[in-house]
């Protein structure tokens, strides 16, 4: 009936007043059960992460472009400074070791599966180059120096570079082959198994023979560049060290400022209202200039008044 309806409804008020809140719903101790489950279940997987990780023979640190692959090869894992970048879609696997400030740029593999793989400090393996060892044809590790750039494309297999090396986009130096420090290899050569480029000479060709020997000139260009693409992967480093968060927060400050200088490009640039030279001072014109104001010319005042 209406008077047992508003008994009802009254009740539930007093209950409000007195409890602060109404009496569990069947719907809020589904709601409260669902998410206490879900803490669970989120603690539980937070614990197994971490049981992961300690068994994981090669760490992994999980980026925004979470690609990068370290591989292991019977129990050996490569060793890679801290220091070092290694792009999200490069490959280093097996027993490699790399020094610090090296940098293994996109779709590079270095592969040190069946022998050992050794470069040095501030070296850089270029886009899609390969980097590979020898033990069935020959017992050939693979080591390279510091400071070597080995250009896009390139290939060292189961050879040695010295120091400030330049091995050059798409060239190949083949297993057993030795290239001594300061040297370059064109751009496309081959350079034969066996073979050895003395120290500052130049080789190119197909197979690769000594063209001339390099300048002074051209040997400290060589480290110099070294270093530039030291500089640029430490770019990289901080790029891929960002969080989903910050991309965005940066791109909105991005936005911002684009929203900025259009706003400014398009607001006149005036003075009392009137468009006016960027040189203009006090609206009296440019210094230097010689020009209509009323300093110079006072009747210029009378005619604005009238």
């Amino acid at each position: 009936s209406r008077q047992s309806k508003s008994l009802l409804r009254a009740d539930r008020v007093v209950r409000v007043l007195q409890f602060g809140k109404k009496y569990p719903t069947m719907s809020s101790l589904v709601a409260k059960t669902v998410h206490r489950m879900s803490a669970m279940f989120r603690s539980a997987g937070v614990a197994l992460d971490s049981m992961g990780k300690n068994m994981e023979v090669t760490k992994y640190t999980e980026r925004l472009v979470p690609s990068t692959r370290f591989v292991a090869v019977e129990d050996k894992a490569p060793t890679v400074a801290e220091e070092c970048f290694v792009a999200p879609s490069a490959s280093v696997i097996g027993d490699v070791t790399i020094g610090k400030h090296t940098s293994i740029w996109y779709g590079a593999v270095v592969r040190g599966d069946v022998n050992s793989i050794k470069i040095g400090e501030g070296s850089s393996i270029g886009d899609r180059a390969v980097v590979h060892v020898a033990k069935i044809q020959g017992d050939f590790p693979t080591s390279i120096g510091n400071h070597v750039t080995v250009a896009s494309g390139a290939m060292v297999h189961a050879a040695t570079l010295g120091n400030n090396v330049v091995v050059g986009e798409s060239a190949q130096v083949l297993d057993g082959a030795v290239v001594e420090d300061d040297a370059m290899v064109a751009p496309g050569s081959i350079v034969t198994a066996g073979s050895k480029v003395p120290k500052g000479e130049l080789w190119g060709g197909s197979p690769a023979k000594k063209i001339r020997v390099l300048t002074e000139e051209e040997i400290v260009q060589s480290k110099a560049g070294a270093f530039e693409i030291i500089e640029l992967a430490s770019q990289h480093v901080a790029e891929h060290a960002k969080d989903y968060k910050q991309v965005v927060e940066e791109e909105e400050e991005a936005d911002i400022m684009d929203h900025m200088e259009d706003d400014a490009a398009a607001k006149p640039n005036t003075f009392e209202g009137k468009a006016h030279d960027a040189d203009d001072v006090l609206g009296q014109g440019a210094p230097g200039r010689i020009f209509r104001s009323t300093l110079t010319h006072p009747e210029e005042k009378f005619k604005k008044s009238d």
